[in-house]
């Protein structure tokens, strides 16, 4: 396959730097792989003494080795042109050649010239420095063509190995007269001349390039014999006339478009043709399109042109079509439809590449931080239901601390914070069962106490405590009435009783 790098340099590969000698064989236009090179020849057979040579870009010749050299593809070797004497690169060898020259219809007769020798260093030198000045000679010759206002394309200029004369090809539409054309080049140049005019498409063929399927044209790699190509070919293939996309590099239409031609040709013999109408009841039916690949047909009912097509096969519209010829008129058309093709008309569309819907990214998504809760924030554990989280904060409004939050005025606990009573009874002495939470309507003492009397402050008797005097709650509370009586009068308070 043909690449950019040795067409446009004069066969001189810039990236490998083998001097126009592909050792991968993959940089080469019509590049021909010797798939006969590994097979021994019979005993008492010689070897066919005819060698295939390539030049610059398509070009090639055959070429006969009457001194029996020993030659093998990627040799440089001078062939006689008479006049003078040409260079090129050997690519074919062996008995492939006869089906190269059986396949090009080149004859095995006296015309064919010989091969001189393999090429000197100094003939190279000089076969290398006719390439390197191969694109000034082109540019320079466009602008003399264009002096002359002749309706012509100079496409490529390749000069020969002892660089005594210059081949410019060109392409036209109508007959061009380049007599003035040959005398300017001839003493711009200073070498003999030769014009030779090619078609657009052995014009792609020589430069190259890539097609709108994404591979190297046809015609650079494999294809030599162009056929003519119409646009019938595009209406067997149901494709739509749009010259930009069914024309290719070389302004006409693509050769592709004759390879798969005989299969449609022959699997639209007993289709209908696009032209058919449909005779019903309730109007006619018009056709809209044809699936060759699944043999049905698609028609549009008149006055209800708003809904789908209705599929057919081509079996039910030949059978309607024979309805019609005989002058029966089908009331709807939907009998013909098979319960089999409507399944298969729902179940076109599979989702077979997993692919979501369309709206995916238009539901906002939660995520959380990698770093979780804040240390100090009210976060509650992931198991918990969201439902029973208590005083989840709304937004980014920070949570209030319960130590800092005031009690309600019913005495109550906020909704939300209720805990559930602990079992058992309530102890006496009315302490909380928590025993840090006040009970209801008692003020939780805030800071030191005060002095009470007139006990002097830091006096507080050391030792262990005196045991709580037993009795039940209305004594108690005689008794605190009684002392504090006391401490109003001046008195000192009553011993308890042993």
């Amino acid at each position: 396959m043909g690449c950019s790098s040795c067409s446009t340099s004069g066969g001189l590969p810039t990236g490998c730097k083998n001097n126009g000698v592909c050792g991968t064989y993959g940089c080469n236009k019509l590049e021909v792989f010797d798939w006969l090179s590994g097979i021994a020849l019979p005993d008492g057979q010689k070897a066919f003494d005819i060698v295939e040579v390539r030049f610059k870009n398509s070009r090639k010749g055959y070429y006969r080795n009457s001194s029996g050299l020993e030659l093998y593809p990627g040799d440089v070797v001078t062939v006689d042109v008479s006049p003078g004497f040409d260079i090129g690169v050997v690519s074919v060898t062996g008995e492939l050649v006869k089906m190269q020259m059986k396949r090009k219809d080149v004859k095995d007769n006296f015309e064919l010239k010989k091969i001189l020798r393999k090429s000197k260093q100094e003939e190279i030198e000089k076969w290398q420095e006719a390439r390197l000045s191969e694109k000034a000679t082109m540019m320079r010759a466009r602008t003399i063509a264009t002096e002359l206002r002749l309706q012509m394309k100079l496409s490529d200029v390749e000069y020969q190995g002892d660089k005594t004369r210059a081949t410019f090809f060109y392409t036209a539409e109508d007959r061009v007269d380049f007599r003035e054309l040959i005398k300017r080049f001839a003493e711009e140049f200073r070498v003999k001349i030769e014009m030779r005019q090619i078609g657009y498409r052995a014009e792609a063929g020589r430069l190259g390039g890539i097609g709108s399927c994404g591979r190297e044209l046809c015609c650079s790699t494999w294809l030599t014999d162009f056929r003519s190509v119409s646009t019938s070919a595009a209406r067997y293939q149901q494709l739509s006339l749009n010259p930009t996309k069914l024309a290719g590099q070389c302004g006409k239409l693509k050769c592709c478009l004759n390879y798969e031609l005989d299969q449609y040709v022959e699997a639209v013999k007993d289709i209908p043709s696009a032209n058919t109408r449909l005779q019903l009841a309730k109007g006619t039916a018009y056709h809209f399109k044809t699936d060759i690949f699944r043999r049905m047909m698609f028609f549009t009912v008149e006055g209800h042109e708003h809904e789908s097509p209705v599929a057919l096969s081509v079996s039910a519209v030949h059978e309607i079509l024979a309805l019609n010829k005989s002058g029966n008129k089908p009331e709807d058309i939907h009998e013909f439809v098979l319960e089999e093709e409507v399944k298969e008309e729902e179940s076109t569309y599979g989702n077979v590449v997993g692919q979501d819907s369309l709206t995916r990214f238009d539901q906002k998504k939660n995520r959380k931080k990698k770093g979780g809760s804040k240390p100090g924030a009210n976060a509650q554990p992931k198991s918990a239901p969201q439902g029973n989280r208590p005083n989840q904060p709304q937004g980014n409004r920070p949570p209030r601390p319960e130590a800092n939050r005031p009690p309600r005025n019913d005495g109550g606990k906020p909704q939300g914070e209720r805990s559930p009573r602990a079992d058992g009874p309530k102890p006496e002495g009315g302490s909380p069962p928590n025993g840090n939470k006040p009970q209801q309507g008692e003020r939780k003492p805030q800071g030191p106490r005060p002095p009470q009397g007139d006990k002097p402050q830091g006096e507080r008797p050391q030792g262990p405590r005196p045991p709580r005097p037993e009795g039940g709650p209305q004594q108690n509370e005689n008794r605190r009435r009684g002392d504090n009586r006391n401490k109003q009068e001046g008195k000192p308070p009553e011993p308890p009783s042993t």
